[in-house]
Formats: structure tokens, sequence, C-alpha cells
């Protein structure tokens, strides 16, 4: 018999990476005969706080599920009535996906007041548990969450040992983020550059999602610098909004004299343009500073596109060296290097293949065993 779902967090209208994640997993549960329902924000950010244009994307609402507009972040009357219908309804699991600590008071008094009912299971699944870019607060406010469920699913070792910080009797697992494969199917790149009006006879890069001062953009902008990678018929895509002042950025690529080896897309990519973008590259390039996992990683896994990160946080989990991409520290000459080795080595038919055998490992349905398995107080590694 199927279990009763419920998943409380970021979807439809709302756009962006963890609106698309739980919806995702919200269609596996149907898939596997389980009821779901998603019980999102009437109100996410108040307008203040978040850093981009806008939080709602132009989509149609997921049709093989119900998704609510319930939850307000910042109104501790409504946390409580949430709480207490919930609680009522008597879910077998709330699945709760932490990402920042600001969510903490909202998601931990709610999970509190369902847990009353001696029947539901709060299941987090964890994002960051220790933001990238932290501020004072940030673990008395993650440590009131932690108390508040009852197992975690950490998508990366990382995530897994800083759990450990707040509560080392918690169950818990270890379960990568599964493919994002949402977005389509691959396009020709033929046809890729010719919808995003680019010269075929260039190399492409590709830079993908919101644009943060972790995300290391400012190493790639220096790693292309390099002698002869600016000799290459190479250009750079940075494909996303904005989310940290973009004049740095454009002062280092007029430095450098890199303005005619970038394309700078400063908007939020649709879901139906996604494939258009990562089907005109040759790899993927993360350079972040700081992380913990990336559903960049995964949308490159379900295009089946070569990928280069850092070594940092849980990357270097899912992208095994010199196999499907490069692992490298977090500075500009080993990323200009790996770059460089790519073309000349032409390394990009043997790291496809690669690959697709590779990606198998992502799948939606590991992660709901992992949810199933850790609601049970079974501890899976």
């Amino acid at each position: 018999m199927g279990k009763h779902i419920k998943i409380i967090g970021t979807a439809y209208p709302y756009r962006g990476g963890l609106a698309e994640y739980n919806e995702r997993l919200a269609l596996e549960f149907v898939r596997e005969g389980d009821t779901v329902e998603i019980e999102t924000f009437s109100m996410q950010y108040p307008g203040m706080l978040f850093p981009g244009k806008t939080q709602y994307g132009e989509r149609k609402a997921p049709a093989e599920f119900l998704i609510k507009r319930t939850v307000s972040s910042i109104n501790p009357f409504n946390w409580i009535k949430t709480g207490e219908r919930i609680k009522k309804e008597k879910p077998d699991i709330v699945i709760i996906k932490y990402w920042i600590p600001f969510m903490a008071p909202c998601f931990g008094t709610i999970a509190r007041i369902i847990k009353k009912n001696h029947h539901t299971k709060i299941i987090c699944i964890a994002d960051n548990i220790i933001p990238h870019e932290s501020r004072p607060g940030d673990n008395l406010l993650t440590g009131y969450f932690i108390k508040s469920i009852d197992g975690i699913i950490a998508m990366s070792k990382k995530v897994y040992n800083d759990v450990l910080h707040f509560n080392d009797k918690l169950p818990r697992a270890i379960c990568p983020h599964p493919l994002f494969d949402n977005f389509g199917e691959s396009l020709s790149r033929e046809n890729a550059l010719s919808l995003l009006k680019l010269d075929p006879s260039f190399h492409y890069l590709l830079f993908f999602g919101f644009v943060r001062e972790y995300k290391g953009l400012d190493l790639l902008l220096k790693a292309l610098a390099h002698p002869a990678l600016k000799k290459m018929k190479l250009k750079l895509i940075v494909a996303g909004e904005f989310y940290t002042k973009e004049k740095p950025y454009l002062d280092l690529i007029e430095k450098l004299e890199l303005k005619d080896k970038i394309i700078i897309m400063n908007k939020f990519i649709a879901d139906d343009e996604v494939s258009r973008y990562f089907c005109s590259a040759d790899m993927i390039v993360q350079p972040y500073k700081t992380a913990t996992q990336s559903g960049v990683t995964q949308i490159g896994y379900h295009f089946n596109k070569p990928m280069l990160v850092t070594d940092v946080g849980g990357l270097s989990e899912i992208i095994p060296d010199q196999k499907v991409g490069y692992v490298v520290p977090p500075d500009e000459k080993y990323i200009s290097e790996a770059i460089i080795d790519f073309y000349k080595n032409n390394r990009q038919k043997e790291f496809e293949t690669n690959v697709v055998i590779e990606k198998k490992k992502f799948s939606w349905g590991n992660m709901v065993k992992a949810i199933k398995n850790v609601s049970l107080k079974k501890e899976v590694i």
C-alpha cells in the first residue's frame, strides 16, 4: 500500500532549482504508487530579501499531484495554523528540503507541531547545513530546525558530516542529487547554437546558474586569460541571473581583455531554454570556491556533458576525475590547465561516453528509497 507523502517547500509558481527538485521528487513518489501533495509558500521571501528580479516562473503547474500555496516563511501564526492542519491530516512522511537558516523558524515550528500526532515522520533533504555565505546566528537557527526532524538525507559527505555537529544520533543517509531529467531531450549542437544565434565555428564553455561570489566566476575569467586559451576560437557563455553586483565581473573582463571571449546572459534561464545552453557547450565549468553539491552537475549529466569542477564540498564525489571531466583545486592555474588539456587532447568524446555510464548511479528511485529507509530509522551510507 502506498504512503501518504507531504513535501513542504518551494514549488510552482516559484522558479528555480528548489522548485524543480521538489516537483521531480513528488513525481517519483507518484510513479511508485504513493499519494503526494506539496505545500508551497504563499510568501517565500519578502521582496527586500530576494536578490533576483522575480521569484516566479512562467510555466504550467504539474498535473500529476496537488500543489497548495499555504506556507508563509515570516508569519508565526501561519506556522501554527499549517502545523495543526497537517498534524490532523496524519501523512506518513513529511519531507522538508533545507537550504538556508532563514527558513529554520518556519520549518522547525511546523515540524514540531506535526510530530505531536505521533504518526508522521519528518525527513529533511539537506542541500546545506552550514551555508556557503554564513551569517551570525546560522548555527543557532539550524540547530533549532535539526531538533525538529526524525531523519536526514545528505546529498554529499560534507553535509553528512556537518549534521554530526548538531545531532550525531539522528537517522541519516547519503544519497547524491539525482539527475535533473525534466528539461527535455538533447538538441544537436547545430540546432542549439542556432537558437542562441551563436557562431558554430567557435568552441563554447558554459557557466550556468545564479551568479554568486562563492561560485568562482572570477577564477574562471582569470583562467581564460591564459595565453594558450586566448589564442583558441573559444568563448565562455555565462547563463544566469547575477545575485551579486555584475560590475566587478565586467571590470575584470575589461582588465583581462576578454570582451570578445565572454557572452553574458544576465537573466533567469527558463526551463524550455536550458537544453540550448547545455547542448551548445563542449564542457560545463563549475569553478566554485565553496560547495556541498550542485544541481548544475545533474543537468550536465542529463545532457551527457563533460564537466570541470573544483575540489570543494561534495563536487568531487560525483565527478570522477579524468573520467567524465576534471576535478581541480579552486585556482585559475589549474582550471586553465584542465581546459587546455580538454581541447589539446580531444577529450570530449571519451568523457561523453563515460558520462552515459556514470549517470546511471543518480536515479530518483534511489532518493525515494533512502527517504523511506530513514523514516523507518534505517541508516543508509
